[in-house]
């Protein structure tokens, strides 16, 4: 019988979430849905020192804003079928897990102390071994249970001496197993250490629970991120100690996300210093040096809208096959395969974000848009009808990136200029402009015609009785209107200031140029 897809999204709460993690969510989701199948998330706060407030918080409210939907989470109204969904308090089971581990032989007991590790380690450091860890040879010479005589080691388990659980890798054997990526992975034992599975508090290590919470929470595919590929032999060797292997999930590791030059990983240094954004949302935290808070910026607070982020995100490091590049989720869902996920980097670029959410905000209706600015301009107090916001950001949605700029491009809809654009008065500016331009504002408030088209006509006719040729004065009366040298289509922003306000803001204009006019 074939059984459902089940994939889980598998974050730690250390922090904001990383948009590598956001990819690693969104790639499971599309997996999930064009299989047909579920996705659930697991809280896996097994490392309690490392532990943020508001993390988990971060999280739920990141995976929201991208339309990640989750079939079971730790948020769910109603438990899932596996709950609980936070490692934590799944910790009272982990323990028969590992002890059945040592009943079988695939596990032991340590009881070295940090001082008597460290030394191990400067051992072998000194011995020049380049790689010093805890493995097939160096356990022998270790105070564990099998170097130890059992009534030794009974003995220090009933005196409550601290110990952790070690898992018994072989010395000398081949782990196999097939990436849907990346083909046919070997990797010697020899490569791999002993690694901890019970730590001294009684918490399961990252590798004992996640193991043994995808087996009892049934996930089919573990598609996650390439920095976790080293830890997939170990992986693949506990499925095979416990006597799950029939039902050990395929394995999908994720290209790396690198930087905008391709040197190294992104990073939150690298958004820092570069200008961008590497978290969903705004992240508000502490500096671990200094203790001082601090804020890092979000691709939401920043203007982005959730369709061009996941858009954006979904290409790097897949793609579809053809030359679409505009995906609704849907879309992305029906085109999403893991066949189609590429093994090498992805390199990040920032550009291309900003390309996607030029598109997505131009696609929106204006009534929408004008929801944007609405609200901007209640923030500054400055009262504007629902119809007026709807013309200014049809006049302006294909100048813009991000929602903010309606409100930062179009205050010379509310606010006359104080100032004008020193180069275009300087060479755009003469005694025949100012003439033909007062002109204008004289006759356009009585004018009849205040559409886009009737303003062009009414100020083609003035200028041809001036003698004034119309590519003389357009920048200029662009200037004086607007107190920029570029935007819109000027008759359209005339049209939507009003006739009276234009023109008095011409008249305005040539009274305070008089002096560079005559010059």
């Amino acid at each position: 019988m074939e059984r459902e897809v089940r994939v889980r999204f598998a974050p730690s709460p250390t922090g904001p979430l990383h948009i590598g993690g956001v990819r690693t969510a969104l790639y499971n989701y599309l997996f999930a849905r064009k299989m047909g199948g579920k996705m659930l998330l697991r809280i896996e706060d097994t490392d309690q020192n490392r532990f943020v407030p508001g993390a988990e918080k971060y999280i739920a409210e990141s995976l929201k804003w991208c339309g990640i939907e989750l079939d079971e989470s730790p948020w769910s109204e109603t438990p899932g079928p596996h709950a609980p969904y936070r490692q934590s308090e799944r910790k009272p089971m982990y323990m028969q897990y590992a002890m059945q581990l040592i009943n079988s032989g695939h596990a032991y007991y340590a009881f070295d102390s940090p001082e008597e590790l460290d030394a191990m380690r400067a051992r072998l450091t000194a011995a020049k071994v380049p790689n010093p860890q805890y493995n097939s040879i160096t356990r022998t010479q270790m105070r564990n249970s099998l170097t130890l005589p059992e009534d030794e080691v009974k003995q220090l388990l009933d005196s409550g001496a601290p110990y952790v659980i070690r898992l018994k890798v072989p010395r000398k054997e081949e782990v196999r197993f097939n990436d849907m990526i990346r083909g046919w992975v070997v990797v010697h034992s020899s490569s791999i250490d002993d690694k901890v599975l019970m730590k001294s508090d009684g918490m399961p290590t990252y590798h004992l629970a996640n193991i043994v919470d995808d087996h009892l929470m049934e996930i089919t595919h573990v598609i996650r991120g390439e920095e976790w590929l080293p830890s997939a032999p170990l992986h693949v060797l506990l499925y095979r100690y416990f006597g799950w292997e029939d039902t050990m999930p395929q394995f999908a590791h994720l290209p790396l996300l690198l930087k905008p030059d391709g040197t190294g990983k992104l990073s939150k240094r690298d958004g820092d210093k570069l200008g961008f954004p590497v978290f969903p949302l705004e992240w508000h935290g502490v500096d671990s040096e200094t203790g001082q808070p601090t804020v890092s910026s979000g691709y939401r607070e920043s203007g982005y809208l959730p369709d061009a982020f996941i858009n954006f995100l979904a290409f790097l490091g897949w793609n579809p096959g053809s030359q679409q590049e505009i995906f609704s989720m849907p879309e992305l869902i029906e085109a999403f395969s893991i066949e189609r996920v590429s093994k090498s980097p992805a390199r990040f670029d920032q550009n291309k974000v900003r390309w996607y959410n030029e598109h997505y905000l131009r696609a929106k209706p204006d009534t929408e848009l004008a929801q944007f600015l609405l609200t901007a301009l209640r923030e500054h107090n400055i009262e504007c009808s629902e119809e007026k916001a709807v013309q200014i950001v049809g006049a302006m949605k294909e100048r813009v990136t991000f929602p903010q700029d309606f409100w930062r491009e179009a205050q010379y809809f509310f606010i006359a200029p104080e100032s004008y654009d020193e180069q275009v008065i300087s060479k755009k500016w003469n005694a025949a402009t100012a003439s033909a331009l007062l002109q204008f504002a004289q006759e356009l408030p009585a004018h009849n015609d205040t559409t886009p088209e009737g303003i062009k006509t009414l100020l083609t006719m003035v200028l041809e009785r001036q003698g004034v040729k119309i590519g003389q004065v357009l920048q200029a009366l662009r200037t004086v209107v607007t107190g920029v040298a570029a935007g819109p289509d000027l008759m359209a922003i005339m049209s939507i200031i009003g006739a009276q306000e234009t023109a008095q803001r011409i008249e305005s204009a040539v009274a305070r140029l008089a002096d560079k006019a005559s010059a």
